[in-house]
């Protein structure tokens, strides 16, 4: 939408905007209005960058790999080798195919996983509020907002309350404005001017505020703005690790084998046949270097997406299932995680419950779902308990003149209600506030906080109830602080679920500790932890009070032997997240506005679905169920990614390396080339077509115990010293084949090379002796026989021998390969048992290190 076209509206009144909008500002738009603004204006949603089937096909050619092939292909038919060519091309076809597949699936997983994640705002039809999709928003639907809510499109605010608007998105001010209803005196045509508008995408930093929509999806400033920007896109450890590693071995193998050709030309002097040695090279430097690393960490991470989602655990990005296997110290706000979040009012203090109750439930939020239900846990707890007490709301109607929100640095909500000509102001919330708000005795006092104290340490959650009259429709927040009548106080019981001990175990086991940083009372958080087993005496609590009184030291000390933090305002739970982030990778759980610095904070940012939108905006992960549980599960998948991962890493540069040394060292000795251009690529396709197959591998146990992290050094020596034994293996092919020919040597030692590889997966897979270990997954060894039985037909059949020159194997030369092969796999294991019992102990022999 152009500048121009909100400004019409800014000193228009909130009537004649409505007029124009075809709105109503009392009752909202009818369903048939709604169904024929959805038809005209779309849906409210920014025009996305889809990712189509022949940009992915595309990608598949944008590699320096492919480029090193195409120069190969190129060089073989300008040299008359119009055949190697034309199979280098296909090979690369072939290459591309398989990478298309495998990111076209994930691009499929990664759509799929949108519609998992839906956002919700509040609006008004038909008379009635109720949360919607903010897709289905449409021009001149009445959107209610309160602190925290990014603004689903542009409106014109026709009713505000103490309303700040962060618009740095759209103007880089950071500095929130004010915005009121009162039409300008003139148009205005700048965003910083436009203070009756509220604009797609700021946020609401505090207040409350209804606007008419004006325009949606594109046509909001935003959608401009969208439209006239790239979007940035976040790079996670794992994904820059994964690029740092690719660098360092294609560095690695281009040094190498620029030393061998040297050396070639050296030693053979005018023997060397350049053309030839260059198209060797080339493809040699593509059949050691991993070049479907790429393909095939987007594929464990989008089978692990999709996994997590079924467990009702949502990434935001692909990345993030391995970031997610990260966390070593998991930091919630809220006992709710813990518990099943279907709160019942379990007991009262009162002089009259009756009234406690009703006024309570008179103050209830009345949005709704799409269903006309509660959604507030509080709020249908007292709603049942009023039906309980046989309350009928619509017995005695109340007629709602204005409300402040729950705010949590305010830890209350007020409502002024009419009920049969009396005008009262309903407050609710947080116990001590409103005792302190309230005129009580000394005597009175004391009983209600030794009451609250004891319901505290049965982990139930304290809501209190006070009201007022003679108050203005206009009231602020200072009138419903002071000169409360006291009523009483709700003691809200949550049961803990089910599955939370089993899930406090499965944490420990895998050496994440879980730490709650709440704002609940230190009884409560204290009783719910004990229960639960987080912590052995429920009053081994700290509150925000108490912590804020330690010095730095002892700070870093507290913050490691105690589990439960209670009373915490958000700049405690920022400051404890940034402590724990000294030494650890660290989850933050978090829902609401006051949580967003410390879920920018930590390293995986997890929210729930009913998150406020400034939450959900820092988060990397959404989970679909609040529960412990589903985190842990999360937690476990992410590690068996990276572990699968690195088995393909290890897999493929221990044997890559071995085969890639013995035949560029045995070039340096013979006449002829020890394994031809098209005899490489053919030993690079069958040999990874199976490795592709890890990312379904199963995982053992011990690999999950605690996260890990990326070491280069590390992995450099576990392959260093497998590809040695690799290459002398390769080194038995040469001594006992190179001397009854090329085509002998160069078809055996095509065979050897790739079965070698073959059972090597078997080895590298798992630390432990390989019959101990878990079973591979089912794909991983049918691709493994498919890829043996093409290995032994293909020198048999006629293609083989016409295009690739192999000589058919006589059965003597077969049995000897199969038992070099099986040396070569009782080595590799006796190595393996070596290195992980001396060397790598520490690391459960997975060439990679937890931080320190």
């Amino acid at each position: 939408m152009s500048i121009h076209r909100f400004a019409e509206y800014t000193n228009q009144s909130t009537q004649a905007a409505a007029s124009q909008l075809q709105g109503n500002l009392t009752s909202g738009l009818s369903t048939g209005q709604v169904q024929e603004r959805s038809q005209r204006y779309g849906a409210n949603r920014l025009q996305e960058h889809v990712v189509t089937w022949w940009q992915i096909l595309l990608r598949q050619f944008r590699s320096s790999f492919i480029y090193l092939m195409v120069g190969a292909g190129v060089l073989a038919i300008a040299l008359g080798e119009i055949i190697d060519g034309g199979m280098i091309f296909l090979f690369i076809l072939i290459n591309a195919a398989l990478g298309f597949y495998q990111e076209f699936h994930s691009e499929k997983t990664f759509q799929l996983l949108k519609h998992f994640i839906s956002i919700k705002s509040k609006v008004r039809r038909n008379g009635l509020e109720e949360f919607i999709d903010s897709a289905a928003i449409t021009v001149g639907d009445i959107v209610i907002v309160e602190s925290g809510d990014v603004l689903p499109a542009d409106v014109r605010f026709i009713k505000t309350h103490d309303l700040l608007i962060d618009e740095s998105v759209l103007t880089g001010e950071a500095v929130p404005v004010d915005k009121m209803t009162e039409a300008l005196p003139e148009q205005v045509n700048e965003i910083y001017q436009a203070s009756t508008i509220g604009f797609s995408g700021t946020t609401l930093v505090s207040g409350w505020a209804e606007g008419i929509v004006l325009a949606i999806g594109n046509q909001t400033m935003l959608g401009d703005i969208a439209q006239a920007t790239t979007e940035t896109t976040k790079i996670s450890d794992f994904e820059r690790n994964i690029k740092k590693f690719s660098s360092f071995i294609l560095r690695l193998v281009i040094i190498t084998l620029g030393l061998v050709v040297l050396l070639n030309v050296l030693i053979k002097g005018d023997r060397a046949n350049l053309p030839d040695l260059a198209i060797f090279s080339i493809t040699l430097v593509v059949g050691v270097i991993p070049e479907a690393l790429p393909v095939v960490t987007t594929f464990c991470l989008s089978r692990g997406a999709l996994r997590l989602a079924k467990r009702k655990v949502v990434v935001k990005r692909l990345s993030a299932v391995e970031d997610l296997g990260s966390i070593e110290i998991l930091c919630s706000d809220k006992t709710g995680t813990l518990t099943e979040n279907k709160m019942t009012v379990a007991d009262t203090m009162a002089d009259d419950v009756t009234q406690l109750v009703q006024l309570a439930a008179l103050a209830n939020a009345v949005v709704t779902d799409t269903l006309h239900r509660s959604i507030n846990s509080f709020d249908l707890a007292i709603t049942q308990k009023a039906a309980a007490l046989g309350l009928v709301a619509d017995s005695n109607p109340a007629e709602r003149l204005n409300e402040i929100p729950f705010d949590p640095n305010r830890r209350c909500n007020s409502v002024l209600i009419k009920q049969a000509n009396t005008t009262t102001l309903i407050v609710r919330g947080a116990p001590e506030v409103i005792m302190a708000a309230s005129q009580l005795g000394h005597e009175q006092q004391q009983r209600l906080q030794a009451w609250i104290t004891a319901q505290g340490k049965q982990g139930r959650r304290i809501l209190a109830i006070a009201s007022k009259t003679g108050v203005t429709i206009n009231y602020n927040v200072a009138e419903e602080t002071s000169g409360l009548q006291f009523i009483g106080c709700l003691a809200l019981a949550d049961p803990i679920k089910a599955s939370t001990i089993h899930a406090i175990r499965r944490a420990r086991q895998l050496g994440v500790s879980i730490k709650i940083l709440t704002g609940d009372s230190k009884e409560v958080a204290g009783a719910v932890a004990h229960q639960v087993g987080l912590i052995k005496q429920p009053d081994a609590v700290i509150t925000g009070a108490d912590f804020a009184r330690l010095s730095h030291d002892e700070q870093l000390l507290t913050a490691k032997q105690h589990h439960v933090f209670a009373r915490l305002s958000p700049e405690q739970k920022y400051q404890l997240i940034k402590l724990y982030e000294t030494n650890h990778d660290v989850g933050f759980l978090g829902d609401g506005i006051n949580d967003a610095p410390a879920l920018k904070a930590a390293n995986v940012a997890l929210v729930v679905q009913g998150a406020t939108d400034i939450a959900r905006e820092a988060a990397d992960i959404i989970l679909l169920e609040q529960s412990l549980d589903t985190i842990i599960t999360g937690i476990q998948e992410g590690r068996g990614v990276f572990t699968n991962t690195i088995k393909y890493i290890k897999a493929t540069l221990a044997s890559n390396y071995g085969n890639f040394y013995s035949v560029a060292i045995a070039s340096l000795f013979i006449d002829f080339l020890p394994m031809l251009p098209l005899q490489i690529l053919l030993v690079n396709l069958l040999s990874d077509f199976p490795m592709i197959a890890i990312a379904t591998d199963s995982v053992d146990q011990e690999e999950l115990r605690r996260p890990r992290s990326y070491d280069i050094k590390e992995i450099f020596l576990l392959c260093t010293i497998l590809g040695v034994i690799s290459t002398l293996i390769d080194f038995v092919f040469f001594v006992l084949f190179y001397k009854m020919g090329p085509a002998i040597l160069q078809t055996n030692w095509f065979i050897g090379s790739i079965l070698t590889e073959l059972v090597f997966i078997f080895s590298i897979r798992t630390h432990r002796f390989f019959l101990r270990s878990r079973r591979p997954s089912g794909s991983l060894i049918a691709l493994s026989l498919a890829g043996v039985i093409g290995t032994i037909v293909i020198p048999f059949t006629a293609l083989g021998q016409s295009l690739f020159h192999f000589v058919t194997p006589s059965w003597n030369h077969l049995m000897i390969i199969f038992t070099i092969v099986a040396v070569y796999f009782v080595l590799t294991e006796l190595v393996k048992f070596l290195y992980y019992s001396h060397l790598g102990n520490s690391n459960y022999g997975t060439a990679i290190t937890p931080r320190s």
